[in-house]
C-alpha cells in the first residue's frame, strides 16, 4: 500500500486552557493546560491515526520545546523523522472564556531554520519519498526557509512519481503555485490571492476555480468553504459538498482533519466526490472538540452518513 508522508517546517506545542472570564489588567487563574503536538503536517498525521491510517510524520524541532513535541507524537504512536534545529520549536496559546464560550488564540512566529538545516529536509524527503506515495506538505514557512521551498520539494517528489498534496499560506503561497501538485485545498481568501482578486462571491466561486485550474499545474483543487462545506473542481468535475451545522468549540486544525481523511480515502481508493465528503466530515467533526484534539472516527463517520444522504445527485 502507497505510504503517506507528512512534511511539517513550522511545527509547534500547542497548549490548551479554560478560564472564567477574560478581563484586563488582572491575574486569570486558568486550569490546568494541556498539550498538543501541532503544525500542519504534524496534525495530518494526528488525525490520520485517529481514522484508523498511519503515516510517516517528518518535522523540524528545536530546543525543549522540540523535545516535549517529540514526546508528544512519540505518545500517539506516529512513526516520525526529525531534522534537528538550533532554534526553539514555537509554543501557541488557546484560552476559552468558559462564560462567554468564545476562543482566544495566541500564536507566535516560528524559529529561524538555517540553509544547511533546511538542505537536510531535502535530503530526508529524497530518502524516503518513493513511487506511489503521497506528500503532505501542510503549514507554513518559518524565518530562514526559501518561499519556493515547496517547488524543490515538489520536484523530488515528481522525480520520484510519488504525487504532492499542498496546503500552504502566507508568503509561500505564490511561490509554490510554480510546484507540480496532485491536490490543493486553499481556503476562499488563498484562493483569492492566488486568483488576483479581492474577495470571492457564491456567483465568481466556480468561474475561479476554472480559471485557477487552467493557470497552475493542480489536477484537484478543493476550496474549503468553513461551515459551508468545501467546492470540488478538476479539469472534468465541479462539485459542492454541504457540511452539517454543529455547535463549534475550537477551530483549530479543523483543515489538517479534513487534509487527512481526504488522503486517507485516495488511499483506499475513493471517489474524488467520496474523498471530499469525507474531507468534510472530517474537518467538521474537528470542531465539535476543544483545543486540539482533532477528529474522533466516531464522529466522522455519523457526519459522513449524513452528508452522503445530503448530497445526492440528482439523476
Amino acid at each position: 500500500m502507497n505510504k503517506i508522508i507528512t512534511l511539517t517546517m513550522n511545527p509547534v506545542v500547542d497548549k490548551d486552557t479554560s478560564v472564567a472570564g477574560v478581563t484586563p489588567n488582572k491575574k486569570l487563574r486558568c486550569v490546568s493546560p494541556t498539550y498538543y503536538a501541532g503544525g500542519g503536517g504534524i496534525n495530518v498525521s494526528r488525525a490520520l491515526k485517529k481514522l484508523g491510517g498511519s503515516s510517516l510524520c517528518m518535522y523540524v524541532a528545536g530546543g525543549p520545546p522540540g523535545a516535549h513535541l517529540h514526546q508528544l507524537i512519540l505518545e500517539e504512536g506516529i512513526e516520525q523523522k526529525v531534522v534537528s534545529i538550533e532554534g526553539w520549536t514555537r509554543e501557541n496559546l488557546s484560552v476559552t472564556d468558559t462564560l462567554t464560550n468564545l476562543q482566544y488564540r495566541f500564536g507566535v512566529p516560528g524559529p529561524n531554520v538555517t540553509k544547511e538545516e533546511w538542505h537536510e529536509v531535502i535530503k530526508l524527503v529524497e530518502e524516503n519519498v518513493q513511487k506511489g506515495d503521497y506528500l503532505v506538505a501542510s503549514g507554513k514557512l518559518p524565518l530562514g526557509i526559501p518561499h519556493d521551498f515547496y517547488v524543490q520539494v515538489s520536484e523530488i517528489v515528481t522525480k520520484n512519481q510519488a504525487r504532492l498534496i499542498l496546503d500552504t499560506s502566507g508568503d509561500a503561497l505564490l511561490p509554490s503555485m510554480k510546484a507540480d501538485i496532485f491536490l490543493m485545498k486553499p481556503n476562499l481568501a488563498e484562493l483569492s490571492i492566488l486568483c488576483g482578486v479581492d474577495t470571492i462571491s457564491v456567483l465568481d466561486l466556480e468561474p475561479l476555480a476554472e480559471k485557477f485550474l487552467k493557470k497552475y499545474s493542480v489536477k484537484i483543487l478543493v476550496v474549503s468553504l468553513g461551515a459551508k462545506g468545501a467546492l470540488l473542481a478538476t479539469q472534468n468535475q465541479m462539485e459542492h459538498i454541504a457540511a452539517p451545522t454543529v455547535h463549534q468549540k475550537s477551530t483549530i486544525g479543523a483543515g489538517d482533519s479534513m487534509v487527512a481523511g481526504m488522503i486517507l480515502s485516495l488511499t483506499q481508493g475513493k471517489s474524488y466526490t467520496e474523498m471530499v465528503r469525507y474531507g468534510v466530515a472530517c474537518g467538521t467533526a474537528a470542531t465539535i472538540h476543544p483545543g486540539t484534539q482533532l477528529c474522533k472516527k466516531e464522529d466522522v463517520d455519523k457526519l459522513y452518513k449524513w452528508i452522503s444522504s445530503q448530497n445526492v445527485k440528482k439523476q
